[in-house]
């Protein structure tokens, strides 16, 4: 006689069905990017000998040399494809497909988890502090860099040019941008999502005033195509443009929110619980920000309706503790 799983069934019970779910705006056909081969990646040229790779939600770039193939980030969504795409550039083209070179954009495992795929003796870059962290988290799915720079480095390899620089905290305190002058990209991991709004808190950003002064950063340099590490295309300037005015609509929003959502009536109704009478206001002033917001993207950045009111607590928290907007001090 057999004993029911009980396990299986109470995660059944508790499954949602399709119809249960939430409905969320269209994606606009311009945030998709191209179809994914049966191996499940896209790998294309970017301009003369600069390729990138995707699996639709990661992305990564690779350079063919006369020395070998220069690797920019390696996703484990994306894994053992990255080679497989190498070696499909490098058999079309009659180049090398070995990977000499691996440069992190930064330590977090999901730019970098792939890492350890390559061989022992390939030189990897990162910012100083990419390797302070990948020593202190001790992933031997990443190896930590054993090049490293402070604030700017030019790379010279197989007769092309990779300029590497720190510019400050963002997305986190070694995210660097990658500029390849001669092929005219720049590479600027979880900043912009092209044709998309940033996931949860802002992709995630520990840094919120980085993160926010970054695309001004990216825009400075010259450049015609986008690597933003996310998502299934390329991006562009006006990508880049259409992320910051994002931002700095919800900067706004937050503000006049802050400024006009009365905290009375949450702390009148939860008195002792001071916590209850916080989430409260916090919430209500996070949805009062965000609506406008999320009225006037949605059509515009995919999942712009999905993730704006949790980017915009992001941006409040910010805002208020970063900024000091909103702080009194008692009398």
């Amino acid at each position: 006689m057999s004993t029911p799983d009980t396990t299986t069934e109470a995660f059944a019970s508790t499954r949602p069905e399709a119809e249960d779910l939430p409905d969320y705006a269209p994606v606009p056909r311009s945030a998709l990017g191209p179809a994914l081969n049966e191996q499940g990646y896209y790998v294309g040229r970017v301009e003369r000998n600069l390729y990138w790779v995707t699996d639709g939600t990661y992305q990564s770039a690779f350079l063919t040399t006369a020395d070998g193939v220069v690797l920019l980030d390696a996703p484990p969504t994306i894994g053992h494809n990255i080679q497989r795409a190498v070696d499909e550039i490098a058999a079309a083209n009659g180049v090398s497909n070995k990977v000499t070179h691996l440069i992190y954009s930064h330590h977090h495992a999901d730019h970098a988890g792939a890492s350890s795929l390559f061989d022992g003796d390939v030189a990897r870059i990162g910012h100083e502090e990419t390797r302070k962290l990948l020593l202190r988290d001790d992933d031997p799915a990443r190896p930590a860099p054993e090049e490293t720079f402070q604030d700017r480095r030019t790379l010279e390899i197989g007769g092309e040019r990779i300029e590497l620089a720190w510019h400050g905290s963002n997305h986190s305190p070694d995210n660097i941008y990658i500029h390849l002058p001669d092929h005219d990209t720049l590479m600027l991991v979880d900043i912009v999502n092209p044709g998309w709004a940033p996931v949860y808190l802002s992709n995630l950003t520990e840094d919120i005033p980085g993160y926010i002064e970054a695309p001004a950063t990216a825009l400075s340099y010259p450049w015609k195509h986008f690597v933003g590490g996310h998502l299934g295309r390329l991006g562009t300037r006006e990508d880049v443009t259409v992320h910051q005015q994002y931002m700095a609509d919800i900067a706004a929003s937050v503000r006049t929110a802050i400024d006009t959502v009365d905290p009375t009536p949450y702390f009148a109704k939860y008195g002792e619980n001071v916590w209850a009478a916080v989430r409260g206001l916090l919430d209500a002033t996070t949805a009062a920000a965000a609506a406008p917001v999320v009225e006037k993207y949605t059509g515009v950045l995919a999942a712009a309706d999905v993730f704006t009111a949790s980017t915009t607590f992001w941006v409040m928290e910010s805002i208020r503790l970063d900024l000091g907007y909103g702080s009194q001090v008692h009398p």
